[in-house]
């Protein structure tokens, strides 16, 4: 297998230049030298077409032994490192499980699930997000590793920018919205955790798998506290009727699933959005995303 055989998807190219420039570039640039550097080396077969998100290239594969597989490159420079060393200390349990790793490169070799089937799939949400849900009780119940990144920090390096966010938001409301959730989690971020966060489990990242009817995928470690997982099954699929209700019953159904304090689950999903929208701000965007500003407006509504 050489490098010309494998074409990297645009999408894939575009986010890389989008977010990372020269660097995100470079990157795609070398990617499919690596990836048949691994294919090679891990004597592993191509059984399909590559497959991308934002930050990572996957090859559907078949091991030596006959194994079903996906190979994972991302780059090492990366905001989110730790994927392999999470999806070690899962070992299977709730999530994908890790077959080997390069730690020098970050290539995984994951268990392949069905990439063909996610939670979209089924049409009540309010049983999607119990999986999710699920998903997360058995995930957080893991101590984090000493090396993945804190939640403390995190959350203490968004206090401290969001004056900046906020001064360059065009409405100063929104300003002013942005550093009341800032204020909020001001009082928990002394406490914050130290649970193996998966940090990005929404419908996308849970998939139909063999083993286990649902499994999640392509986590972002981080530790925490479990309140702090919540908010990526909020902000989609509402009922364009009736998106308060929506989101609060989903909250409720999760809350109540995890054995979560409601208030504190509250302040962290507000740090969520509080995160989301300083990354928005930080993009060039001059207005909070409609959506978190609902997330956080149904839950502290009345």
């Amino acid at each position: 297998m050489t490098a010309e055989d494998i074409v990297v998807p645009p999408a894939l190219v575009a986010a890389q230049v989008r977010f990372r420039g020269d660097a995100g570039r470079a990157w795609v640039d070398g990617v499919a030298r690596t990836a048949a550097e691994f294919l090679d080396r891990w004597r592993l077969r191509r059984d399909g077409a590559p497959r991308s998100g934002v930050a990572g290239l996957v090859l559907p594969v078949v091991t030596e032994d006959g194994t079903p597989a996906m190979l994972k490159l991302q780059d090492t420079d990366w905001d989110h490192p730790g994927e392999g060393l999470a999806l070690r200390t899962w070992a299977g349990d709730g999530a994908a499980r890790l077959l080997r790793e390069d730690p020098q490169t970050w290539t995984l070799l994951i268990e392949r699930l069905d990439p063909s089937r996610d939670l979209r799939s089924i049409e009540d949400d309010t049983a999607a997000v119990r999986v999710i849900a699920e998903l997360l009780n058995r995930l957080n119940a893991y101590p984090a590793p000493p090396s993945i990144p804190l939640l403390a920090d995190k959350a203490a390096k968004m206090i401290e920018d969001t004056p900046a966010a906020a001064a360059l938001l065009a409405d100063p409301f929104e300003g002013k919205l942005i550093q009341r959730w800032a204020d909020q989690l001001a009082e928990v971020v002394g406490e914050a955790g130290d649970r193996l966060l998966h940090w990005d489990l929404h419908y996308e990242n849970v998939l139909a798998g063999g083993r286990e009817p649902w499994l999640a995928i392509d986590p972002k470690p981080l530790a925490g506290d479990p309140g702090f997982e919540l908010c990526p099954a909020l902000w989609n699929r509402w009922d364009k009727s009736a998106p308060d209700r929506t989101i609060r019953r989903r909250f409720d159904v999760m809350v109540e699933a995890m054995g979560l304090d409601r208030q504190r689950a509250v302040v962290w999903t507000l740090g969520r959005t509080l995160q989301n929208s300083i990354w928005s701000v930080e993009d060039g965007d001059r207005a909070l995303e409609p959506e978190m500003v609902a997330v956080a407006a149904a839950l502290t509504r009345g």
